[in-house]
C-alpha cells in the first residue's frame, strides 16, 4: 500500500507530470560515458543534483558559488561530468517538492521511506534503477550489502544508491587504560568483571567510573550485555510474533538490577538521568571518566583530548562486557546513510551515466581524491608514492575536508576511511579496533523502513531517534534504578505497552515481517 505524499506533493502529482530540473533548467539532451581523464573530446554529462544535510553551517555555507568551487570543479573534471550542485537541510526537502523544482539527482539522509522524502519514491517521483545498475554498476552491485539494497527498495524494486555501512557495528566500550594498569586488573569480560574494575576506579578516586548519559544514550553497554536494548531497530520474533526485546522480563529485570548496583555504589552519576551530551563529553574530556561508551571512529580525538587533559593517560577500545548468554555489545546501525535517487524523467543515457559516476566513487582513484584532495594542493608524493597529508589545523580547513570526503562523496562505504586512518598510529589503532573488536559483537535485531505507521500514532511507544528507547519505557527503567519503583514490576510496564497502543505496534510489525514489507533483519552479514 502506497504511503502517503505531502499535500504539497499529492496536488502537484494530480495537477501536472513532475519535471526534471537541469542546470539550464531542462533534461540534459547529450549524455556521455564517463572518463577519469576526461580530455574534452567528449561532451560532459549535464545534470543537476542536489546533497543532503542535516545542518545551516558548515563549508558549503561559505562558498559564494558551489559551481565555481574547486572540489566540485575538481570533481567535474575526474567524471566527465557538468553539475549544478546544491545543498540543502532534509528538513527543508518538503518545500523542494512543493515547488516542483525537483533536481535530476536527489540525496536524502536514510532510506526511501525517510520523512523527508515525502512519500516520493512510492508516489513515482523517481526512477528504478535495477537495469541501470546492473548495466552500469557491476562492482557496485557485488560491494554494497543485501540489507542496505533492501533498505533502498520499494515493491521489489531499487529506487537508490546508497552511501552504506559494510560493518554495522560501529559503537564500542573505551577505557582509561592507564587507570586500568593501576588497578592490577585484566580487562573485563563479563558483567560481573566489568563491575569489579567500576569498583576499583572508584577506590583510585575516579568522579565517574562509568560515563553514564541521559536516556542511555551511549549509557547503554547493560542493555546490550543482556540483549534488551529498547530501540527501534531491536525487535525480535518470539513464538510467532515481532516484539521488542524489552518484553524479555527476565533479562531487562537483570540489565536493570545491574544499573541499580552502579547507582547504589556510586559506579555511576547520581544525576545520570539528566545529563546533556555536551556534560557527558566535557566528563569525558576533563578525564573524569573510567569507561565510557562512543563510536569507535572516535579514538584518535579521545585520545588527544585525554592526553590533555591528563599527560600520560591512555584510550583505548576494548571488547564490551558479555552478559550470561555470551552477548554483547550495541546496536547494528542501519546500513545506509543517505541515499541517492534519478528523477523518473531524466533521460537513460543521462542516468547511466550517473550511474557510471557512482561506480566510479568506489575506485581507488576516487578514494584517494575524497580522501586526499588535489596533488600538489593538499598532499603530495614521495618518491616511493607515499602521501604526505596536509591534515586540517583550523575549523575552517576541517570543514573544508568534510565537505570533500563527507557531502561530496556521495556512494561508498562509510565504514571507515582506511587511507587516512593509516597515516598515523591512532589511525591504525582504530583500525585495529573496528576489524578485531566490534566485528565480533553486535546485536542483531529487526528494523522496519519504513518505519512501522503505528509509531507515529502512539508517540511514546516510538523511538524518537534510532539509539533512544520509547519514552515509556525509558521512564519506567530510569525510576527502577532509582529505586522509585520495583524492578519486578517490569511485567506490569510490558503489559502497560500493550494496553496503550503495544498490540497494534506488535500487530503491524508481524504483518510487515511476514510479508517482507520493509522488515529487515540488521545484522553483520
Amino acid at each position: 500500500m502506497k504511503k502517503t505524499l505531502s499535500l504539497g506533493l499529492a496536488v502537484l502529482m494530480t495537477a501536472s507530470a513532475l519535471t526534471a530540473c537541469s542546470t539550464d533548467g531542462k533534461v540534459a539532451d547529450k549524455a556521455t560515458p564517463q572518463s577519469s581523464a576526461a580530455n574534452g573530446k567528449k561532451e560532459p554529462t549535464k545534470f543537476s543534483i542536489l546533497y543532503p544535510t542535516t545542518v545551516n553551517t558548515g563549508y558549503h555555507t561559505t562558498v559564494p558559488d558551489l559551481n565555481k568551487d574547486k572540489w566540485i570543479l575538481k570533481l567535474e573534471e575526474l567524471t566527465n561530468t557538468d553539475m549544478n550542485v546544491k545543498v540543502m537541510e532534509d528538513s527543508k526537502f518538503g518545500l523542494m517538492f512543493a515547488s516542483n523544482e525537483i533536481p535530476d539527482v536527489v540525496g536524502s539522509i536514510g532510506g526511501p521511506g525517510s520523512k523527508s522524502m515525502s512519500g516520493s519514491v512510492e508516489n513515482g517521483v523517481f526512477m528504478p534503477l535495477d537495469e541501470l545498475l546492473k548495466q552500469n554498476a557491476p562492482n557496485l552491485m557485488k560491494l554494497i550489502p543485501k540489507a542496505a539494497w533492501d533498505s533502498v527498495s520499494y515493491n521489489g524494486k531499487i529506487y537508490g544508491v546508497p552511501e552504506f555501512l559494510s560493518n554495522p557495528s560501529r559503537r564500542s566500550t573505551y577505557i582509561r587504560t592507564d587507570l586500568l594498569e593501576k588497578t592490577g586488573l585484566q580487562a573485563p569480560k563479563t558483567v560481573d568483571e566489568f563491575l569489579n574494575v567500576l569498583r576499583a576506579f572508584k577506590k583510585l578516586g575516579v568522579e565517574n567510573p562509568y560515563q553514564m548519559r541521559e536516556n542511555f544514550k551511549y549509557a547503554d553497554v547493560i542493555l546490550g550485555a543482556f540483549d534488551v536494548l529498547p530501540y527501534k531497530d531491536q525487535f525480535e520474533l518470539v513464538n510467532g510474533q515481532v516484539v521488542p526485546k524489552f518484553f524479555d522480563v527476565e533479562n531487562v529485570q537483570k540489565a536493570l538490577t545491574t544499573y541499580k548496583t552502579m547507582y547504589d555504589e556510586g559506579l555511576i552519576p547520581k544525576e545520570f538521568a539528566t545529563i546533556s551530551s555536551t556534560d557527558f563529553t566535557k566528563s569525558i574530556e576533563a578525564g573524569k571518566a573510567g569507561i565510557w561508551s562512543q563510536n569507535a571512529s572516535g579514538l584518535p580525538g579521545y585520545r588527544t583530548k585525554a592526553q590533555q587533559a591528563v599527560p600520560g593517560s591512555k584510550v583505548d577500545i576494548i571488547a564490551s562486557p558479555k552478559g550470561p548468554e555470551g552477548k554483547g555489545g550495541y546496536f547494528y546501525y542501519a546500513p545506509v546513510i543517505r541515499t541517492f535517487y534519478i528523477n523518473k524523467n531524466v533521460k537513460p543515457e543521462t542516468a547511466a551515466n550517473i550511474i557510471k559516476m557512482f561506480e566510479w566513487m568506489i575506485s581507488p582513484e576516487a578514494e584517494t581524491f575524497f580522501t586526499f584532495g588535489i596533488e600538489g594542493d593538499t598532499y603530495t608524493k614521495d618518491s616511493s608514492g607515499k602521501i604526505n597529508y596536509k591534515f586540517p589545523t583550523t575549523k575552517e580547513q576541517t570543514d573544508e575536508e568534510g565537505f570533500r570526503s563527507g557531502t561530496m562523496w556521495a556512494v561508498h562505504d562509510s565504514t571507515y576511511n582506511k587511507p587516512r586512518l593509516l597515516l598515523n598510529e591512532d589511525g591504525k589503532a582504530t583500525l585495529k579496533a573496528f576489524d578485531e573488536v566490534l566485528t565480533k559483537e553486535g546485536l542483531p535485531g529487526i528494523g522496519f523502513y519504513p518505519d512501522l505507521s503505528s509509531f507515529a500514532k502512539f508517540p511514546d511507544l516510538a523511538a524518537p531517534q534510532p539509539d533512544v528507547g520509547p519514552k515509556l519505557i525509558i521512564d519506567h527503567m530510569i525510576k527502577m534504578i532509582y529505586g522509585k519503583e520495583p524492578i519486578s514490576d517490569w511485567p506490569k510496564v510490558i503489559e502497560e505497552y500493550k494496553s496503550k497502543g503495544g498490540n497494534e505496534i506488535i500487530k503491524e510489525a508481524t504483518e510487515r515481517w511476514n510479508n517482507k514489507q520493509g522488515a529487515i533483519m540488521l545484522d553483520n552479514k
